[in-house]
């Protein structure tokens, strides 16, 4: 099942909830990108002392849970280095068309989302793997945004960016 396919929970059992799942967090980050378009590259690049990182950093700091979770941990694939700091919006999307690639191969892969993965003498299932990014990726999706809000460019007023109503 392809994730652009219009994924359905009907179409795939327990495998297609987490396909379904992963298509509207697809299009919740797309809202967060074109928020970020709206926003200076200054801004995107700042850091302010109680944040992690810049706006452009939080993004590849989720980039970079998925590869290692679903990708390496997962799937065994070698991680990506990356060039810090990421100082582009189209270099996060870059990377986040990777992150696409990676989970797609999750989902679609043999085993499915029920094979488990040893991980420090723990076993995980790569379902645990696709979804613990997801969450974290919300987690600092909050972050983001409340830092934009600091830096004086908060999300504009009627836009919603919690995750995406299913079509």
């Amino acid at each position: 099942m392809s994730l652009s396919s219009g994924a359905t929970p009907e179409a795939g059992g327990h495998h297609g909830d987490v396909a379904f799942l992963y298509t509207l967090v697809r299009r919740t980050r797309e809202g967060v990108f074109g928020y970020c378009a709206g926003v200076p590259k200054k801004v995107l690049r700042q850091r302010h002392a109680a944040f992690r990182d810049s706006m452009l950093g939080l993004l590849a700091h989720v980039a970079e849970c998925y590869l290692h979770w679903t990708g390496k941990v997962g799937l065994g694939l070698e991680p990506i280095t990356l060039e810090r700091p990421v100082t582009e919006l189209d270099d996060v999307r870059a990377l986040f068309r990777h992150v696409d690639d990676v989970v797609e191969e999750a989902l679609t892969g043999r085993g499915g989302l029920d094979r488990m993965v040893s991980f420090e003498e723990r076993p995980l299932s790569l379902r645990w793997l696709v979804l613990h990014p997801i969450t974290h990726e919300f987690h600092h999706k909050g972050q983001l945004t409340s830092l934009g809000r600091v830096l004086g460019h908060p999300v504009p007023e009627g836009t919603d960016l919690d995750l995406v109503l299913p079509d």
